[in-house]
């Protein structure tokens, strides 16, 4: 697929570094990941153009179909037959938190740039493990605080009823009751649930200011839309997403979305260089002028940043990449400052969106107006906070 010709080094195994996307190809996520995501890590390749010492890379990528058994068969193949090196992408927390566990001990490298649990930087923290974009507490901790700066003090949750949902709930009811806020209620459903009335009708009923949907993809574009047909934004609440990427927006369209607040990492019209990587992103096969989400992004920068620690260090073995890795301070031309940490957390600033009225979009995708800019140091769990055994 992608590569870059010439001779690879003798440390690189088997002549080639071999990067694995695997995530959501024909499910709710495979419009933020999906096959952009594969696209996004061949244009990481193409960029790297074998660092300058004639490294090939091959991208190949799998759908876990949201699973964690078919995502652990995938990786295990990938490790001990196909000779991949390194793992990316993989949205759904539970089969990430697999790779992880699996990965752990093994000469792979997961860059987990969709996984959004926060255990990968804590009690579940691997050395083989990068974690690039968003996680749970980020999600949790700087949308509630955020909201809350704005008055949004009394909250009902909408939540995905898997790891991914319960964590980013668990996080943002820790940061709202610490800070004299109030839960009212909360609602679990299903992954894939298609009727959101019940949910809905008892957040209304509970009159809480914020409705906070902790779930991602098909589910919250449901949950908006439905939420539309209730008006309960017209009624005085507001609806604040975690998980919400401007693909989604695009899917249920300004009239649906306006006035939705969210948090997100990247934005491709932040600046001249997500602006630039858009672009291109847009015109490749089969994206139809599609603007890539913070996922897509995230597959990006991490699988770049990888293929760079890997001609640094002469090897795709993860116990060279990850800490050759974990030195990088400085500018990601997507995602601003940014540092690796010991933990293996991507830090790098968070921006508070809401969604344009129909009339205030001038262009296509031009969806999101920035609210509050969180920086690096405040977005995400301190360091020593996380319980995580690579921190001394």
């Amino acid at each position: 697929m992608a590569c870059a010709a010439g001779g690879a080094r003798a440390e690189i195994s088997g002549d080639v570094v071999r990067v694995g996307v695997l995530n959501d190809i024909s499910g709710i996520f495979q419009d933020t990941n999906g096959m952009g995501s594969v696209e996004a890590a061949r244009m990481a390749a193409e960029d790297f153009n074998g660092g300058g010492k004639g490294i090939k890379v091959e991208i190949v990528y799998a759908d876990h179909q949201n699973k964690a058994d078919v995502g652990s068969a995938i990786a295990r193949k990938w490790l001990d037959v196909e000779g991949v090196d390194a793992i990316v992408d993989v949205p759904n927390s539970a089969v990430g938190l697999a790779i992880n566990t699996i990965l752990r001990d093994s000469r792979m490298t997961f860059l987990a740039s969709s996984t959004a649990s926060s255990d990968l930087t804590g009690k579940a923290c691997s050395p083989n493990t990068i974690q690039w974009v968003n996680d749970a507490w980020a999600t949790g901790n700087t949308t509630a605080a955020a909201m809350m700066q704005r008055g949004g003090k009394d909250w009902y949750f909408v939540t995905v009823d898997y790891a991914l949902g319960k964590g980013i709930e668990a996080e943002a009811t820790n940061y709202i009751e610490k800070h004299g806020g109030k839960v009212l209620g909360s609602s679990k459903h299903p992954l894939g649930t298609s009727d959101f009335a019940s949910f809905l009708l008892q957040a209304q009923s509970s009159k809480a200011k914020v409705i906070g949907l902790a779930n991602a993809g098909g589910d919250t574009i449901n949950a908006v839309k439905q939420a539309a047909e209730f008006g309960i934004q017209q009624g005085g609440q507001t609806m604040v997403a975690f998980l919400l990427f401007v693909n989604d927006i695009h899917g249920m369209g300004l009239k649906v979305a306006q006035g939705l607040q969210l948090l997100e990492a990247f934005y491709w019209d932040m600046n001249d260089d997500t602006r630039a990587f858009a672009k291109r992103f847009a015109a490749r096969p089969g994206m139809n002028g599609k603007m890539p989400s913070g996922n897509q992004a995230g597959v990006y920068a991490s699988t770049l940043a990888y293929l760079n620690a890997v001609a640094a260090t002469g090897s795709d073995d993860a116990k060279a990449v990850v800490p050759q890795m974990k030195t990088f301070k400085g500018k990601d031309k997507l995602f601003g400052d940014t540092t690796i940490r010991q933990d293996g957390r991507v830090i790098h600033p968070m921006y508070l969106f809401e969604v344009k009225k129909p009339e205030e979009s001038k262009y296509p995708y031009d969806y999101y107006k920035l609210i509050a800019t969180i920086p690096a140091d405040q977005a995400f769990r301190p360091l020593a906070d996380g319980g995580c055994s690579l921190v001394k």
